[in-house]
């Protein structure tokens, strides 16, 4: 670059420290000489990969280590280490902010009226904590803890609100406390019989439309029942006596559906056979020796069943991969696996699709992870919202008074906003979008009630 300091043209011409500084600039480096992170994408894309192998917890330091290895100083040319404020700015232009771990969405219409299903919990200590505070205000003394909790399980349609009787003498609202020496824990047993209120509820006072009932996706929601096809533990071959027979342990529950605890604290227990299953034909496949049989009530083992369906090759195999975890999409892998993506295997229903199905009713279970789509979260978040305004109070009786007063404050209008809020993320997700640009479009078109088929991606370059 000396002919800038020789050319007659140059503005620096015969100027030695301006002359240096603009070569140094044109080759990308700062004015003492320092590489400009935003000029070596491969110096920028090394540094983000090893931030992202470092884990969540990576700080500045780890780019200034990083870099003092013999490695890095003979591939970048450093002849010395880089200061920790340079490292904290490159954190910056790699674009990591010191800030709260992120919460919110997870990223990776017709006519019949649709309810919807979830549970949410309150905590008696749970106020505003920002407010307008005078600068002469001193600290209070505070409560520890959340205090007593409060649990509300409800459903909701965007056509009547939270479910219940014109007359609201029955509700659909269960109100809970959660806790090992309060009201135990809500389990399936418990869905299952608010499952049932609801459908009375429909079933008697709104029987002229088509009812769809929608659950996320918790563990409670899928259960399955005793004895439901699964091959998680199934032994390869048949078994030879009664003594050591495969049989599936399961709670032992009473009159009222609730589990049987031993004077110790532990739950009581039985085994059963596990249900039949089904040929490609429809034909039932039991899992077990038939009467008759020199082995009558014996478990047949993996390899038998994989034979009589025709899985020849397949019953051959090992048992399992190591510790199941087969490669992606494999089907035919191990005997587990290829035991385990049989179409009757997959496609076991829950208990609340059984129960509810009987009665001529449809459920429908959220995608993983996607809260979005739910728009009774929403209404936890207004209700919640409208509970901490009310005077802090430790009696369980207030917590319960105020959670009701806050459900019944919530509008059937915002209701229905937030309804057509959750569905503008449906149609997003059905015209192929991501998370992201669900989550732009739902801000981009939050006056429509669907978003535009035609030039989503467009726009979304466009921004």
């Amino acid at each position: 670059m000396l002919w800038t300091y020789v050319d007659h043209q140059s503005p620096t011409y015969g100027q030695w420290q301006a002359t240096s500084l603009r070569t140094s600039r044109a080759l990308g480096y700062t004015v003492y000489r320092g590489r400009k992170l935003h000029t070596d994408e491969t110096l920028a894309q090394e540094i983000h990969l090893h931030l992202q192998s470092i884990g969540p917890y990576c700080k500045a330091m780890d780019i200034v280590d990083f870099l003092d290895t013999p490695e890095m100083r003979a591939r970048t040319g450093f002849n010395k280490q880089i200061g920790l404020v340079t490292a904290q700015e490159w954190m910056k232009k790699l674009e990591y902010r010191w800030t709260l771990t992120p919460t919110g969405q997870y990223v990776d219409g017709h006519e019949r009226p649709d309810v919807w299903h979830d549970e949410s919990q309150f905590y008696a200590n749970d106020r505003r904590q920002r407010r307008w505070v005078h600068k002469l205000e001193t600290a209070v003394p505070r409560p520890k803890g959340q205090g007593a909790s409060q649990m509300v399980a409800d459903m909701a349609s965007a056509d009547y609100g939270f479910l219940r009787s014109p007359d609201g003498k029955h509700e659909a609202r269960v109100l809970f406390k959660a806790g090992k020496n309060r009201n135990g824990y809500f389990t399936n047993t418990d869905i299952l019989a608010q499952a049932h209120k609801a459908m009375d509820i429909l079933e008697q006072f709104y029987p002229d439309e088509d009812h769809v009932l929608v659950f996320d996706n918790a563990t409670t929601h899928h259960k399955h029942a005793d004895g439901a096809l699964s091959a998680r533990h199934m032994p390869k071959k048949p078994l030879t006596s009664l003594e050591t027979n495969w049989l599936v342990r399961v709670k032992v529950r009473d009159e009222n559906g609730c589990e049987v605890v031993k004077p110790n604290g532990k739950l009581v227990t039985t085994e059963v056979l596990m249900e039949d299953g089904w040929f490609a034909d429809g034909s039932r496949q039991s899992l077990y020796f038939e009467p008759g049989h020199p082995q009558a009530g014996l478990f047949k083992g993996m390899s038998m069943i994989l034979q009589e369906r025709g899985l020849v090759k397949e019953s051959q195999l090992h048992v399992e991969c190591k510790n199941f975890k087969c490669p992606q999409d494999a089907t035919s892998c191990c005997c587990r696996c290829a035991l385990y993506t049989q179409a009757d295997f997959v496609n076991v229903k829950s208990l609340l699709e059984i129960e509810c199905e009987a009665r001529g009713f449809t459920v429908i279970f959220l995608p993983k992870f996607h809260y979005e789509l739910n728009f009774i979260e929403q209404v936890w978040g207004y209700t919640k919202r409208i509970y901490r305004q009310y005077p802090g109070s430790s009696r369980e009786a207030d917590l319960e008074r105020n959670l009701i007063m806050a459900l019944d404050s919530v509008p059937l209008e915002s209701m229905r906003k937030f309804s057509t809020r959750s569905c503008r993320f449906m149609d997003a997700y059905e015209k192929g979008a991501n998370g992201k640009l669900a989550a732009w479009a739902d801000k981009k078109f939050a006056g429509h009630c669907v978003i535009p088929p035609k030039g989503l991606m467009a726009e979304f370059d466009d921004n």
